[in-house]
This record gives C-alpha cells, sequence and structure tokens, in this order.
C-alpha cells in the first residue's frame, strides 16, 4: 500500500451565501452554499471551481464581525498566501468539506457545523446561520487522496470527524471493509451516526461514559493489517493514545492521517498544529 498523493491546489478566497439550512442532529447543523448574486459561475473564485477531492481536504472560513455583522474577507498576499484585512475582526475556522455537486447547473457546497452554544464566534453563527448570509471560503490548498493499494479502512473519531469518516467511507467504496468507531455526546443522535457511516462496522461511544475511550476501542481491534489505513480526527489530546497505539504496532504516517481538529481550551487549533506538542512527527 502507497503513502497518499498530495496535490497542490489553487488558494483562491471565494465569497459564497447560505442557501439552505439544516438540523442533522442535536448539535450538528449542515450549511449548504452557493455563490453570491451576480457572480460569474464560470471565475475561478466560483464554488464551481472549488475541488476537493480527497476525503479530508479542508476550507478556511471566514465569518461575519459577530459585533457588527460585517464580513471582511480576506485576500491574496504577493507570495500566494492568505491575507487577513488589517485593523477589523477577522473570524475563520477550518472545516472538512462535507460534500460538493451541481444542482440544475449551480454549483453547492455543503459544510457541516458542530454546535456547542454561544461559547465561539463559529458555533453561533452557525447556530443562527440563515438563507442569504454569506462567508468567505479558502483552499484548499492542498489536497491527500487515496493511498492505492488499500484494502482495509479503520476509523476513529468524534463528532468533528464525521464528515471526514463519511467521506472516507464513500471514496474507498463497498469492497474495501471499514470499521469505524465513533466518540459522540449525548446529543448527537446514533441514528444520524448510522446513516452518516451506513457500510461500516460501525461502535458507538458516548463521551459521558469517561475520558479514554476511543484509544481503548481501537486497541482492542489489534495491530492494523498491512494493507490497513487507519483515520483518526477529533479532539488532539484523545487521539494522542491512539496514534501512540499505532506506532507500537509499527504503523507511521505513510499508513494513518491522525489530525486534531480541536485541542481542549485552545481556541482555534490549526489544521498542521502537531498532535502532541511535547512529541511532534
Amino acid at each position: 500500500m502507497t503513502s497518499r498523493p498530495r496535490t497542490d491546489l489553487d488558494l483562491i478566497p471565494r465569497r459564497a451565501r447560505v442557501h439552505a439550512v439544516r438540523r442533522l442532529s442535536g448539535t450538528i447543523v449542515r450549511t449548504t452554499l452557493r455563490d453570491v448574486a451576480g457572480a460569474d459561475p464560470a471565475a475561478p473564485s466560483s464554488l464551481a471551481a472549488l475541488r476537493a477531492p480527497g476525503p479530508d481536504d479542508h476550507v478556511k472560513v471566514f465569518l461575519p464581525d459577530p459585533e457588527t455583522g460585517v464580513l471582511h474577507a480576506p485576500t491574496l498576499a504577493p507570495d500566494g498566501g492568505v491575507q487577513r484585512p488589517t485593523g477589523v475582526v477577522s473570524i475563520s475556522r477550518e472545516l472538512t468539506v462535507r460534500a460538493t455537486r451541481t444542482v440544475d447547473g449551480v454549483a453547492e457546497v455543503d459544510l457541516d457545523w458542530v454546535l456547542h452554544g454561544d461559547a465561539g464566534p463559529a458555533s453561533a453563527w452557525a447556530g443562527r446561520a440563515a438563507v442569504g448570509d454569506e462567508i468567505v471560503l479558502v483552499g484548499p490548498g492542498t489536497s491527500r487522496g487515496l493511498p492505492e493499494g488499500i484494502g482495509r479502512l479503520t476509523i476513529a473519531v468524534d463528532e468533528t470527524g464525521l464528515p471526514a469518516a463519511a467521506r472516507w467511507l464513500a471514496a474507498v467504496g463497498p469492497d474495501v471493509r471499514v470499521t469505524a468507531v465513533v466518540e459522540i455526546g449525548d446529543d448527537v443522535d446514533e441514528a444520524f451516526v448510522e446513516d452518516e457511516l451506513d457500510g461500516a462496522d460501525l461502535e458507538i461511544l458516548y463521551r459521558t461514559d469517561g475520558p479514554g475511550q476511543l484509544a481503548d476501542a481501537v486497541r482492542s481491534l489489534g495491530a492494523p493489517e498491512p494493507d490497513e489505513h487507519v483515520v483518526g480526527y477529533g479532539e488532539a489530546g484523545d487521539l494522542v493514545p491512539v496514534r501512540r497505539h499505532l506506532r507500537s504496532c509499527g504503523v507511521g504516517p505513510d499508513r494513518s492521517t491522525v489530525v486534531g481538529h480541536w485541542r481542549r481550551g485552545t481556541v482555534n487549533l490549526a489544521p498542521d498544529a502537531p498532535l502532541d506538542p511535547t512529541d511532534p512527527d
């Protein structure tokens, strides 16, 4: 089995408006986005030009100032990076692209949000998102595809990792055996998780039953097979023992993808932040 191929993509800011909002579960909301009114659907900045072929490709989402409601869009710097506007509030979060599609000739992008009240600006915005609201998407700047020769897939996630988990499941197809372990809060419906990961051998854990369950469940599966890829997305601290177990089995980054989507006590964890700052890859 080969390691995951990497493709560089154009890092372009794309202004989008909310076309639909669905409450998928108690604390999970899906926003469906389309281009803003008057946008050129053939332009590089259109949603039709957004490419997210990899199962865990993510975008940086820029949100309006929660005090004024004004959306301050980023621009591209001369070096090709993203330049935030100065002197104003610029709020962004990283989200996995749940789906892209074309409906009656119109491009759409789905993003799933995990709500935790008004404790943070992203959750507060998503909890009140309405048709017509505008945000800006930047990226994906890179995409990582599937490893060739994958014969089995193991998924270990919390609810923040469900979009990537569902995309992995769809990408490998029905001929690859998939085992999924998902840790959720009490306000996430089991039925939603089962629908998202239909076709996987699924085990659902409840966070209220105590810490360490995700790692324990992965360890109980034994050592991964030579053609098996293991993916983990969720709270960084919970995933550290998962990665430690994989290392003890001789499974390195070429046969695993373990990414912290958030960290307790940290605001807006960077997607490239080390899983364990004391033991980076």
